[in-house]
């Protein structure tokens, strides 16, 4: 099911990348937030008349609790010629916000012979994370002990699609933090395009020429409180896709020491099964070398998943020296389910610690 409300822009109240948050009235009085693309509707004037979509905003969801804009009926964009546009991958298949996109990997694009017959990635380290929230944490330990180094981030579908949606992506962009965004599967808006994570990797490897790969979902994942019904499952299959292509595998521990569920406090359930279930190559698996007594716990925790693989998954122990310093520098804020770096300092540190990790994996 799918809430329409109509509404009149009453004002911008933030830009960045392809997206614009406004202020919108509904027809009964209440102002929302919503969330316009540049690319779907373009750049809307006040007083301009809107259809959202406000299922998930009604629903009080987290990531997804804002109106999106559908449409403005009387400031629609100019028609373009179709025929004409580069690419032919078309995301959000079969939605009403379907788009077409130039893939890295398709045959009209001029990465096409490169990406064709590729099969290797070279030993590139390549960071596998569940959320999104650890993207900017890993980046920040891997700058820490290799500051010049070449960042690609691999956005796969189980969040967000529009790569746009990401306050985060477009902040690490803007700083230099990352070289290059690369959505996959039915995720779109990267600043390349690529049909699933293996021709991602592919193209972080050869097309952006980066020294490390991060794969990670884009903001809003799901989950059910099952053992198997939560999109991060899709971090073990990144990291088969990375040992397959002869990358480097290191395995982003989901952890916390402030979410009240059990299931994720402490070594997540989400890591436990994706890491210890899905995957099936072998990965490193970074641990805070820390003596507080939740490290403490997330260390043995993490020893047993590395145990129960027969010698798969090797637990490796990383220094945390600088790393706090590290994440306060970030150019973007650090938020992981609305905590911030104070409230969750585990989290961010075991995400850094991953990034310190591939660092040294470039010698």
């Amino acid at each position: 099911m799918i809430q329409w409300r109509s509404a009149v822009i009453e004002e911008v109240r933030s830009r960045w990348a392809g997206a614009v948050e406004y202020a919108a009235e509904l027809a009964s009085g209440d102002t929302v937030r919503a969330l316009g693309y540049s690319d779907i509707v373009g750049d809307l004037p006040t007083g301009a008349r809107v259809l959202l979509n406000t299922t998930a905003l009604e629903r009080g969801l987290g990531t997804g609790g804002v109106a999106i804009i559908v449409a403005a009926p009387d400031h629609l964009p100019e028609p373009v010629d179709v025929a004409a546009l580069d690419g032919h991958l078309v995301k959000a298949r079969y939605t009403p916000g379907q788009t077409m996109v130039l893939g890295v990997d398709e045959q009209g694009s001029p990465n096409h012979e490169r990406l064709r017959d590729a099969d290797d990635l070279g030993g590139m380290p390549v960071v596998v994370a569940d959320l999104h929230s650890a993207l900017p944490a890993i980046i920040a330990g891997l700058r820490e002990s290799a500051p010049d180094a070449r960042v690609a981030y691999v956005m796969t579908d189980g969040g967000a699609l529009p790569a746009d949606f990401s306050r985060t992506v477009a902040g690490l962009r803007e700083s230099e933090w990352l070289a290059a965004s690369i959505s996959v599967g039915q995720a779109y808006g990267g600043d390349l395009e690529a049909v699933n994570v293996h021709t991602g990797l592919l193209a972080a490897h050869l097309v952006v020429e980066a020294d490390v790969a991060i794969v990670a979902q884009g903001p809003g994942n799901l989950g059910t409180g099952t053992r198997w019904g939560f999109s991060g499952t899709s971090a073990g299959e990144a990291l088969n896709a990375a040992g397959v292509l002869g990358g480097h595998p290191i395995a982003s521990l989901r952890v916390s020491e402030a979410d009240q569920r059990p299931r994720h406090r402490g070594l997540s359930h989400h890591s436990a099964t994706a890491y210890g279930r899905v995957a099936l190559v072998p990965a490193d698996v970074p641990v805070p070398d820390l003596t507080e007594d939740l490290a403490a716990y997330v260390h043995s925790q993490a020893q047993a998943l590395c145990d129960s693989t027969g010698g798969r998954l090797t637990l490796v122990e990383v220094g945390c020296d600088g790393l706090d310093d590290a994440l306060r520098a970030t150019p973007v804020p650090l938020s992981t389910m609305g905590r911030g770096f104070d409230d969750d300092r585990l989290s961010f540190l075991t995400a850094a610690v991953a990034g310190r990790h591939a660092a040294a994996m470039l010698g």
